[in-house]
């Protein structure tokens, strides 16, 4: 009786290339060695299978050299062709692809390895190329828009080989460079840097296409025109070209002609209010970003088109600069343009406090601009009552915030 169960328990040490399996990979049955055991198993319960065991035994004990699996070819072609086909012909399922899914934007590329074989094609990750999003001068116009551009140009300078003056360029500002019209001035003197008086075609094209305004949006184009060529932010000194022409131009200002000193306090007044709401920094620097988040740009577009100056209500209102100048003259008796706490303390028929001008005067809310000790000079009083005014605003809640942390402190220590 042949020691079958000796047999199997010997599965543990078989070697699977030993088992010839023309159906199966080697490598399948050593990655799951009871796969092999239970093919071994039903190998072994076939009437040939079992003679052939019992062959190998014999000779075994007799002393009979023996080969591998038997002492002859014949013994050999029994037990390949007494294996039982466990899978039928080309049904073994594929092994499965490697996906490069978890890596963003690599694309697979097939060709030949290049470890050795030339039959073996490697999968490598090529990396897409990513189109330029970020220009620092804004990103270069098209041919058709450049194209565009140059007849519109064209049609503005035509019959004008010498050019164009201070007075004649409103037009191209306002219907092709898409500026309000009282930025005329502005754009002529920042093109004619040699003062020559007339901008010609060329010029006017190497400043418009070199600066490459055509992609700009309105925000930038007005940034660029206001500010220094050398600076990265305006100033209000920028502003005052600007004024100085909504002054000279604007129907709602013409009674304003006969009385320069309030043209001055006026331009002054608009620009403290744009400062005052638009450069949330407080650096005096506005800066790109705050005049794009600000509201500037919108008011300037509705003065373009409105006769009215008392419904721009933002900035260039009339009525308002009257309202906030009275208020100042009436405070400064001696007329030396500047107040002290005494006279701040009359303010909205005492209004104030003697605490709160004192945390005014002590320029916690805001550092004054004035030179003189002890004295809020008229910007520092336009900061002032826009703050006391509006308290609606972001701005007035950013001024009075010191006072309120300075109440609070003292709420605690009591």
């Amino acid at each position: 009786m042949v020691d079958m169960e000796g047999v199997v328990g010997d599965m543990a040490s078989l070697d699977p290339d030993i088992l010839q399996l023309p159906e199966l990979s080697p490598f399948a049955l050593k990655a799951n060695p009871y796969l092999a055991e239970e093919l071994f198993s039903q190998w072994l319960s076939l009437p040939d299978s079992s003679r052939l065991v019992k062959t190998l035994l014999a000779d075994v004990k007799t002393g009979t050299p023996l080969n591998a699996l038997g002492n002859s070819t014949s013994t050999n072609v029994m037990l390949t062709n007494s294996l039982p086909s466990m899978f039928a012909a080309g049904s073994t399922p594929p092994l499965s692809p490697r996906s490069s899914s978890g890596y963003p934007r690599l694309k697979q590329r097939t060709g030949p390895s290049s470890l050795g074989s030339s039959l073996k094609l490697a999968s490598e990750p090529v990396r897409e190329v990513i189109p330029q999003f970020y220009f620092q001068n804004g990103r270069p116009p098209t041919t058709g828009m450049k194209e565009q551009c140059l007849f519109e140009i064209n049609q503005h300078f035509y019959g004008r080989l010498d050019g164009l003056q201070e007075h004649e360029f409103k037009s191209i500002t306002k219907s092709f460079c898409k500026l309000p019209s009282f930025f005329s001035t502005a754009l002529f003197r920042k093109i004619d840097t040699k003062g020559a008086g007339v901008v010609t075609r060329d010029q006017f094209i190497d400043y418009w296409m070199r600066g490459n305004f055509l992609t700009m949006d309105l925000p930038t184009r007005i940034y660029r025109v206001l500010k220094q060529p050398d600076q990265g932010y305006i100033t209000q000194s920028d502003f005052k070209p600007v004024l100085r022409e909504i002054l000279a131009t604007h129907p709602g200002l013409e009674f304003l002609q006969s009385t320069p000193e309030f043209q001055e306090r006026y331009a002054e007044t608009v620009i403290y209010r744009i400062f005052y709401y638009v450069n949330r920094s407080g650096t005096g620097q506005l800066t790109l970003r705050e005049l794009k988040r600000g509201n500037l740009i919108t008011a300037m577009q509705h003065l373009d088109e409105e006769d009215d100056i008392n419904k721009i209500l933002r900035y260039f209102s009339y009525e308002h600069f009257y309202v906030i100048y009275c208020k100042f003259w009436e405070l400064d008796t001696d007329h030396d343009f500047s107040i002290d706490k005494e006279n701040l303390i009359r303010y909205g028929n005492h209004a104030l406090t003697y605490r709160i001008v004192d945390r005014i005067f002590s320029q916690g809310p805001r550092k004054f601009t004035s030179k003189v000790e002890g004295k809020m000079g008229y910007e520092d009083f336009v900061y002032f009552i826009l703050a006391e005014e509006d308290k609606s605003s972001e701005s007035s809640l950013e001024y009075c915030r010191f006072d309120i942390i300075l109440l609070l402190s003292k709420v605690q220590m009591h």
